[in-house]
């Protein structure tokens, strides 16, 4: 009988992924219906402003979609080099002291700072 629960619950999605899945169902379902809603608001609409708030979906659909593949690329390059839980870390980053934390966050703004800088100089 445990097996049957196990099995069955395998089967039901997590309510994360629950939760992924229906933002990307209401954003789809925005990008199809947008344009049809706007040109029933107002007639005189172009196609080109209901293109406006068709790309404002769209680069909300990407970067859901990159954030959900960096997060299982990371879940899985994680699970490849054997570390340990996310929450584990976050446990012992806990236990750090203070000034171990300072020097974390700051050398974490500083990657992020020069991400920032190295991806303006690509652009340049």
């Amino acid at each position: 009988m445990k097996t049957i629960k196990m099995a069955l619950t395998a089967l039901v999605p997590k309510k994360q992924l629950l939760e992924k899945l229906m933002l990307a169902t209401i954003l789809i379902l925005g990008w199809l219906t947008l344009p049809n809603i706007l040109t029933t608001i107002e007639p005189t609409a172009a196609l080109l402003d209901a293109g406006i708030w068709q790309l404002i979906l769209l680069s909300l659909l990407c970067y859901v979609a990159l954030l959900q593949m960096t997060w299982w690329l990371l879940y899985r390059f994680w699970l490849a080099l054997g570390l340990l839980n996310l929450t584990d870390m976050v446990l012992q980053f806990k236990q750090l002291s203070s000034w171990q934390k300072l020097g974390f966050f700051w050398a974490s703004f500083a990657l992020l700072f020069l991400a920032g800088i190295a991806c303006l100089a690509a652009i340049v």
